[in-house]
């Protein structure tokens, strides 16, 4: 049983969790930035095991975005998906929660790296 479903901005990669969404973070980090093209972009993150593609992995695409951390995206339409690999929690991924097609409103969220924050934010 899904608690959420997901989808990339054409639709043709879909995904679903299992659990709720945990340890929502809006970072403002440079490489959070370019992927994006946003002030910050916003994460939640849910055992790796909770996170289920529904159509389309095939599409996804991989980007190294420093070493260790994978960033995957739609090949179609380049929506940001997900990333993973931080050597803490390795057995966790991390959603952008713009990505979400359900309702989903977190009790509190974070904000990180704001010293690299968008002067025009």
């Amino acid at each position: 049983m899904s608690m959420h479903q997901g989808s990339c901005l054409c639709g043709a990669v879909a995904f679903e969790l299992a659990s709720e969404p945990r340890a929502v973070t809006h970072c403002h980090c440079r490489m959070c930035q370019k992927q994006h093209g946003a002030a910050f972009a916003t994460y939640a993150s849910v055992p790796r095991a909770d996170l289920r593609y529904t159509a389309g992995e095939h599409l996804l695409t991989a980007y190294e975005s420093s070493p260790g951390v994978i960033r995957r995206f739609c090949s179609v339409c380049g929506a940001s998906i997900e990333w993973s690999g931080g050597a803490r929690y390795p057995d966790w991924v991390s959603i952008a929660v713009a990505a979400l097609d359900t309702p989903f409103s977190p009790a509190h969220t974070k904000h990180v790296h704001l010293d690299s924050r968008a002067c025009w934010w």
